[in-house]
């Protein structure tokens, strides 16, 4: 992979530059309660229907599959290395604005995880930090994610 590509690397590098250890906490708790939803439903479908009503395991149902959150993994490391490349060029993300034709509301709402922005909306704010994306496959992708 060239240097212009994006190096993607580990959530636990990007959550650390990206959020406040009081933000990592709170994330950490969210993740112990999934995990303990998980153990819930578990129980609930080792005990049938009677245990508890069908709209709440229907519910239950409804939480993030692990594709759903390995898509968030890659959805967190692609903004991080984005914002790591306008960081690293010392760039505002007004000026990122001016130069790329995105407003700088939507690129913080990029930077912060609270919009899924469009594929072009990413490259356009790329290319002024230099930088493209490429398609790999997804072991070389987990495969420097051993670090957690």
């Amino acid at each position: 992979m060239s240097e212009s590509n994006l190096n993607l690397r580990s959530w636990s590098d990007v959550r650390k530059e990206l959020f406040t250890p009081e933000e990592i906490a709170e994330s950490d708790k969210r993740v112990k309660e999934l995990a303990q939803a998980k153990a819930n439903y578990e129980d609930l479908k080792a005990r049938g229907d009677d245990a508890i009503g069908e709209n709440a395991l229907e519910f239950i149902d409804s939480l993030m599959t692990e594709e759903e959150i390995a898509e968030s993994d890659l959805r967190v490391a692609l903004i991080g290395e984005l914002v790591k490349a306008r960081q690293e060029k010392g760039i505002s993300q007004k000026k990122l604005e001016e130069l790329s034709g995105v407003k700088q509301p939507v690129i913080a709402r990029m930077e912060k995880g609270t919009t899924s922005p469009q594929i072009d909306t990413i490259l356009k704010v790329l290319v002024p930090l230099g930088k493209t994306l490429a398609v790999v496959p997804l072991e070389s992708v987990t495969a420097g994610d051993k670090t957690e």
